[in-house]
């Protein structure tokens, strides 16, 4: 059974991966799965990476490895469309990602004040996930929803019409329970 590290976990893969312990390494069954419902061929490999990232949350260095192997590709070329595709992610990612819309509607109305109001919460600034893996907070220009902007996303929940205390009061209680952001607005 192939193994590898989650990425923030402060080891190197390459020169320490002997020495991992088991509460540091990720399974590739995962990803043999996904490798099985697919032909091995070029036109699959988008498809294999958005099934490997939504099994991970995100697309692991030795997972991208043991999909060129088995593909036949080189590791350059699979991460070539891995790094090339905005909806691929390189490191883990929060359970709760945060997009603050900073289009110009919601400019306008206010979403940098949101977005300071995340980042002072959160002790994060955009493309950073917090410690404990709890958020991500990332920038979007635009999320075509002008009519109700402010806009801020949360996993898939649009908050329409943000305000930064409530904002910020959401952030609170989805951080001091486990209610989904559904269960907060």
């Amino acid at each position: 059974m192939a193994k590898v590290d989650l990425p923030g976990e402060g080891v190197d893969v390459e020169e320490e991966s002997r020495d991992l312990s088991e509460r540091d390494l990720v399974e590739l069954d995962r990803v043999e799965d996904i490798l099985g419902q697919h032909k091995k061929e070029r036109g699959s490999l988008i498809s294999i990476l958005q099934q490997t990232q939504g099994a991970y949350g995100y697309l692991p260095s030795e997972a991208l490895r043991h999909v060129a192997e088995r593909m036949g590709l080189s590791y350059s070329e699979v991460y070539g469309v891995a790094t090339f595709y905005s909806q691929f992610y390189l490191t883990r990612r929060g359970r709760n990602v945060v997009k603050v819309c900073r289009g110009t509607a919601c400019h306008v109305l206010g979403s940098s004040r949101i977005l300071e109001t995340i980042r002072q919460e959160l002790a994060i600034d955009e493309g950073e996930t917090t410690p404990d893996y709890a958020f991500t907070l990332e920038v979007v220009y635009c999320l075509g929803c002008c009519a109700i902007s402010t806009v801020v996303l949360v996993n898939d929940e649009v908050i329409k019409r943000a305000r930064p205390e409530q904002v910020r009061e959401m952030l609170v209680q989805m951080r001091s329970s486990t209610e989904s952001v559904e269960e907060v607005f």
